[in-house]
């Protein structure tokens, strides 16, 4: 890996974030409940994520302004477009996988 500044580093990080918003906004047909049972994570988690980085910067944001940043758009209107009502199957694998 090369050497990089503080500030290099913070820039690629940067962008590899974008990268993965925009893939996750161009994906709705992937559920929240899909990314949780496969990687531990989901949209809702990276809102937190990005609201608890605002918080320690010092930088005011609620909860439903952190949504709309990393869901492209209101989250109740996310959940209207593109929600799915979650399967048996799919309730079990995470049930599962809070044990």
């Amino acid at each position: 890996m090369p050497d990089l500044t503080p500030q290099q580093q913070t820039e690629l990080e940067a962008a590899a974030f974008r990268r993965l918003l925009k893939h996750l906004r161009e994906r709705p047909d992937v559920q929240n409940i899909d990314l949780m049972n496969l990687a531990g994570f989901c949209r809702n988690c990276l809102a937190n994520w990005y609201q608890d980085a605002a918080d320690a910067a010092g930088i005011e944001m609620v909860r439903q302004e952190a949504r709309q940043h990393i869901y492209g758009m209101p989250y109740e209107e996310w959940k209207a477009q593109h929600q799915k009502e979650a399967t048996a199957a799919q309730r079990q694998a995470f049930e599962k996988k809070q044990e």
